[in-house]
């Protein structure tokens, strides 16, 4: 039937497309909040996990054999990405390494001398701390959980609670190292490097390590 002039046009209900089914709109509507709370957290996730300095992290990770994604946890853990930071113990840079670690580290790659002022520059600091990092991955047989251990606890103290039996070496026994602050520092890299490979790569791209044992 033919609409008489000047009568209005029937609206369509607000909120809702006409032809839409009535079911169909709520389930619409949560899916855009949903949308909007996802990527909210996404970009939280991000801010609490930065990526500076990636340039120089990818291509000194590709050349030693790590992940980048386990060199960022290790910074951020050991520095919160600032490359001035010195700890108590007179460790430097973004990945805290020590100056005489630095120089022997230096010297097995071939690179000299090395001026621990230096250990601020964060291409330096990077290129040192990654090899070292790798130099331990190897030594312990790729178990990470061992490897990060004895960055931040020493090789000698690790090796030693392996012996005596202290501690298995397994990642889901940290609780046996008997540093506290070991024990945290692991934990809390290997679950950053988790988050990292989450929120910046895939779980294709490892550069050659296994999980810890």
């Amino acid at each position: 039937m033919s609409r008489r002039p000047g009568t209005p046009r029937p609206r369509a209900r607000a909120g809702r497309w006409p032809g839409m089914p009535p079911w169909l709109a709520p389930w619409l509507r949560f899916l855009v909040l949903l949308g909007v709370a996802g990527t909210a957290l996404w970009l939280l996730a991000l801010f609490a996990y930065p990526f500076p300095y990636r340039e120089e992290v990818f291509q000194a990770a590709a050349r030693h054999g790590v992940s980048p994604y386990l060199v960022a946890a290790v910074i951020r853990q050991e520095s919160h990405w600032q490359p001035d930071v010195v700890s108590r113990q007179g460790a430097r840079g973004l990945m805290q390494v020590m100056p005489e670690t630095g120089r022997w580290a230096a010297a097995q790659m071939g690179l000299g001398p090395l001026d621990p002022h230096r250990l601020f520059d964060p291409a330096v600091n990077i290129e040192v701390g990654t090899w070292y990092l790798g130099y331990l991955i190897r030594k312990f047989d790729g178990n990470l959980a061992v490897a990060l251990a004895a960055y931040n606890g020493g090789s000698r103290h690790v090796e030693e609670w392996l012996r005596q039996g202290r501690w298995s070496g397994g990642a889901d026994r940290l609780d046996e190292i008997p540093f506290p602050e070991t024990r945290t520092f692991v934990r809390r890299v290997l679950r950053d490097y988790r988050r990292y490979r989450l929120l910046y790569g895939d779980w294709l791209r490892g550069a050659g390590t296994r999980p810890s044992r």
